[in-house]
């Protein structure tokens, strides 16, 4: 009999893939399923882009790159990063990876061990967890809560920090619920830090450009005074809607940049050498594309949230960034992972339930609003016959 490590009997997973599975399966059923689960953008990946990756291969660029990436590419980030945030960043602290989800395997695997606390936002992307856990670290949640506007709490945040803690996750704009955390609480958070100078701070930024009504992202970049213990994590999944292009990027501290480059060695070596041309034509050539997208995808923001609230027993939260929606269905009588099972086998409309994002997602569903208005519309209106139809079952 085979015997794998402990380890494997606590990994998790993202539970919006097994979501896809299945909403692809009904398909395939013959059944009309709109899926508002995955978080990806429903846009092609823009033409210039595309044609840089074909360029590329045709100019025989085939082989093994550098594993922290190409250097012009790393100087592209750093560039961008200067022209959006006005921050200074080496490319030689640039590292090129193969989608954001490395950044995070990473960090937690440098910081996780039996005996360490490592903070992450619940709710907040599966992985965080499900990769500490993995470490035989304590994964200690941070409630992100719906009273706060989804922002995470300064005070609230510094209160969980003990002796053991060696790791601090955060993200803003926030994957589930599309929050924003505002400046002000960043500041009291990176005040308060300065009394815990040994735990490492991972920011994931990876919807930083997709912010609505006059939001401005503010980067932990900024932060001179925990830049020598900051990482950040970001990429062009989600901006320049690559997500299977698997292009992501981190910005790592000095003390742990090779650390980080002999994770990549000994794992993905480099990232694929064509996709490193496709994401330097991304950052700097033409930005259109970007700033449709955005556009488009607020307006599709205010459909989702006007036609939640209009719902029996629903109310949602206006979200700040990202492209997702956290309706809290707390009155309506269901537990949110049974509604969004049934609203998919039932409704045809797929969605995440809160609990699949932490213990604090009970109450709530995560809706994408990455996809068309006309079947977002029309995903409302099954919702809404769905509930209507329960509840006069009751």
């Amino acid at each position: 009999m085979l015997h794998i490590i402990d380890a494997f009997s606590r990994i998790g997973e993202e539970n919006a893939f097994a979501v896809l599975a299945r909403a692809t399966e009904l398909q395939r059923q013959g059944k009309d399923i709109i899926n508002l689960g995955i978080g990806q953008p429903d846009f092609r990946t823009p033409e210039n882009i595309v044609e840089a990756a074909i360029k590329a291969l045709r100019d025989g660029h085939h082989g093994y790159t550098p594993a922290t990436g190409i250097l012009p590419l790393r100087e592209a980030v750093s560039a961008d990063l200067k022209k959006r945030f006005n921050v200074e960043v080496s490319p030689e602290l640039v590292m090129i990876v193969p989608g954001g989800k490395v950044t995070m395997f990473m960090a937690i695997l440098m910081f996780g061990e039996p005996g360490a606390e490592i903070l992450y936002p619940d709710p907040g992307f599966p992985i965080y967890r499900s990769m500490i856990e993995f470490t035989g670290a304590k994964a200690v949640p941070v409630p992100i809560r719906e009273e706060n506007g989804f922002a995470f709490s300064a005070e609230e945040t510094l209160a969980l920090i003990t002796p053991k803690t060696r790791l601090l996750i955060i993200n803003s704009p926030a994957n589930p619920t599309g929050g924003v955390t505002p400046k002000s609480e960043i500041d009291k958070l990176v005040k308060g830090l300065e009394r815990f100078p040994d735990v490492a701070i991972m920011s994931d930024e990876i919807y930083a450009q997709m912010t609505y009504d006059g939001e401005v992202h503010q980067t932990l970049l900024a932060y001179h005074e925990i830049r020598d213990r900051l990482i950040l994590l970001d990429g062009w999944s989600k901006t320049y809607a690559m997500t299977g292009w698997r292009m992501g990027y981190s910005v790592w501290p000095k003390p742990l940049y090779d650390a980080a480059r002999k994770l990549a060695v000994n794992s993905f070596s480099c990232v694929n050498a064509s996709a490193q041309y496709a994401g330097l034509e991304a950052l700097t050539g033409p930005q259109d594309a970007v700033h449709a997208m955005v556009a488009e995808f607020d307006r599709r923001r205010k459909v989702v949230v006007e036609g939640l609230n209009r719902l029996p027993n629903v109310s949602a939260a206006t979200p700040k960034g990202a492209f997702y929606a956290f309706p809290n269905i707390s009155k309506t009588g269901w537990r949110a992972k049974p509604l969004a099972s049934a609203l998919l086998e039932e409704a045809g409309v797929a969605t995440i339930g809160g609990p699949d994002f932490g213990v604090h997602g009970e109450g709530y569903i995560r809706l994408s609003y990455a996809n068309s208005t006309e079947n977002i519309l029309r995903a409302l209106e099954r919702i809404e016959k769905f509930l209507v139809e329960r509840s006069q079952q009751k």
